[in-house]
This record gives structure tokens, C-alpha cells and sequence, in this order.
């Protein structure tokens, strides 16, 4: 239903982990997002088409 992806594809000199505080807000909604049910976004999707990206790829740094 969606197309494959992973957030480790792109290789950067340095890790961007080390430069994101502790309790740094964005933290906090990646794991809010992280912990959305699956099944929400298979309810709301149509079908048909082109496979579409992932609803939390487009709202999370990460899987």
C-alpha cells in the first residue's frame, strides 16, 4: 500500500542525532508520531493509483 522507505538511506559525514538535545521538542512529536496506530492512516486511505509514501514518513524524521 505504501511505498518502501527507510530514513538511514541518506549518509551524511556526521551523526545528526548528536546534535538534537535530550528533551528537545522534536523528540517529543517524533515519538507522538511514532505511536500513531497504523491502522488510522489504513482507514483513511483511498487505494487506487500509484503507491503513496507513509503518512509518518512525512511527518517524523524517522521509522
Amino acid at each position: 500500500m505504501y511505498i518502501q522507505y527507510t530514513m538511514d538511506q541518506l549518509c551524511l559525514p556526521m551523526d545528526l542525532e548528536e546534535d538534537i538535545p535530550e528533551n528537545y521538542f522534536v523528540r517529543v512529536v517524533n515519538e507522538a508520531v511514532n505511536r500513531i496506530d497504523d491502522q488510522i492512516f489504513a482507514a483513511a486511505y483511498k487505494g487506487g493509483g500509484r503507491n503513496s509514501y507513509h503518512p509518518k514518513m512525512l511527518t517524523n524524521r524517522s521509522e
